[in-house]
This record gives C-alpha cells, sequence and structure tokens, in this order.
C-alpha cells in the first residue's frame, strides 16, 4: 500500500502519517502543559480550604475537657488527662477558697490557689482562681505571673492595686467592694489592704498553671551573693545582708 505523501519546498517528499504524529504530539504536550498549569492553580485554590476545613473537622472532634492526672508529671503543657472512667463530677467541684486564710504571717496576708494541682478539673481550659484574705496592713508583695493574665474582685474591705507596664510606667487604685482590675500577663503587680478592716478578694487567671515569681523572695530569699546583688540593685550590703535574713536567704 502506498503511503500518502507531499513534496517539500526542497523537492523531498514527506509522509503525511510523519506529519499528522508530530501534530498529534505537540497537540498533546499542549494539553499536558494546560492540566499542569491548572493542577498548581488547583493546588493553590484549595489545599487552604482543605487545610481549614480538617482544622475545624479536628477541632470540633478535640476533647470537651482533660481532668488532670496528678499522679502523672506535669509538663510545659499541664498534666496529662486522667482516663475517662476514673472522671467524676468532684473532679469539677473545689471547696479550698471556701475558708478563711491564716494571716498570721509576714506578710499579713494568705493566698489560696485553685490551680491544677489543686483543682484537676481546670487542667487544659485555660483559666484558674485563687482566694486572697489580707489582714490590716496585709499585702501581696510585688510579684509576677509568667503564664498567665489575672483579675480581680474585691469582695470586702478596700485593696490598693496595681501594676509596672514594661515601659516602667505605674497603674494603680484603691479597689472597693465590687470592683475589678486586670494585670496584665507577666508584669509586676501588687495589692495592698487599704483598709481598717480584713479584705477579701479572689483572682481569676487565664491559665491552670500561671505561674509565680514574688520580686522580694527572688532577691533575698534564696543564695544569689551579696555583692552581686549590691551591684545590680544599688542597695547597702548591710541592708541586703537584713533582708536576706528577714526572708530566709543566704550569701
Amino acid at each position: 500500500m502506498d503511503i500518502p505523501s507531499i513534496t517539500n519546498h526542497n523537492g523531498s517528499k514527506v509522509s503525511i502519517l510523519l506529519i499528522l504524529y508530530i501534530g498529534a504530539k505537540l497537540t498533546l504536550q499542549a494539553q499536558l502543559n494546560t492540566f499542569a498549569g491548572l493542577k498548581k492553580q488547583w493546588q493553590k485554590m484549595f489545599l487552604p480550604i482543605i487545610f481549614v476545613l480538617s482544622f475545624l473537622s479536628s477541632s470540633s472532634n478535640a476533647a470537651e475537657f482533660c481532668v488532670g492526672d496528678l499522679y502523672a508529671p506535669q509538663g510545659p503543657a499541664g498534666y496529662s488527662c486522667k482516663k475517662a472512667e476514673a472522671v467524676t463530677v468532684n473532679d469539677f467541684v473545689y471547696s479550698g477558697l471556701g475558708a478563711t486564710g491564716n494571716t498570721s504571717n509576714l506578710i499579713k496576708a494568705s493566698v489560696a490557689p485553685a490551680f491544677s494541682a489543686q483543682f484537676p478539673g481546670v487542667n487544659g481550659l485555660g483559666i484558674s482562681m485563687a482566694r486572697l484574705d489580707l489582714a490590716v496592713g496585709g499585702v501581696i508583695p510585688m510579684h509576677t505571673h509568667p503564664g498567665a493574665s489575672e483579675v480581680i474582685v474585691v469582695v470586702q474591705g478596700t485593696v490598693l492595686a496595681g501594676f509596672i507596664s514594661s515601659a516602667n510606667k505605674v497603674y494603680y487604685k484603691p479597689l472597693k467592694e465590687g470592683e475589678i482590675m486586670v494585670f496584665p500577663r507577666g508584669l509586676l503587680h501588687f495589692q495592698i489592704n487599704a483598709g481598717k478592716s480584713q479584705a477579701l478578694a479572689f483572682v481569676s487567671f487565664s491559665s491552670p498553671s500561671p505561674g509565680l515569681q514574688i520580686l522580694d523572695f527572688a532577691l533575698f530569699g534564696d543564695d544569689l551573693p551579696t555583692d552581686i546583688i549590691q551591684e545590680t540593685t544599688f542597695l547597702d550590703a548591710s541592708q541586703i545582708k537584713k533582708l536576706k535574713g528577714v526572708l530566709g536567704g543566704t550569701g
């Protein structure tokens, strides 16, 4: 069978089948390139949508609570969850804030925490509370919570409360019964009984384990050498040793 052909400008014959084959190959390559472009566009458009839908789906299926297993080690994310069959209503109820605290101490104040270590029901929920009892002249010294912001509500008496911003601006005010104040996370703050009678307040935190560092004890209640404190605070050595003696520090 004769294969149809055509003659080019040089007088040579070229098979029509070869021309059709080359044309089909070029057409197929163009279609593949178009498909690849559409695939990249699809990935750009739809993969973020799929990611969001997947995240929402996983969030909706997440555990509703994680009662802390206080017998397990506590990690940065809190306690591991107690087994579901071991969880009872008592894990979600805490009575430790109902009793008046002992204020017969150096600061004439008492703090009763309801953190995850005392109240396992708040583990993983991003909340916790504490009770503050302040006798006349009582004070919660300058301190910070590295892991949480704090809100205080005064229930009885008058409490002078305040904090210092990172720009060293001071915000303070006497709080009367029913008034609240917020202390941003990580900033130094304090509470003082500014009245002539016992004061009571409750505080809430944005973490089940807010952490606590009291400035006075950080400086004078440990073994940081006196000469280092003297150089970094400009205090007299005799004053530092006196404070160390009061707060139990050494060095």
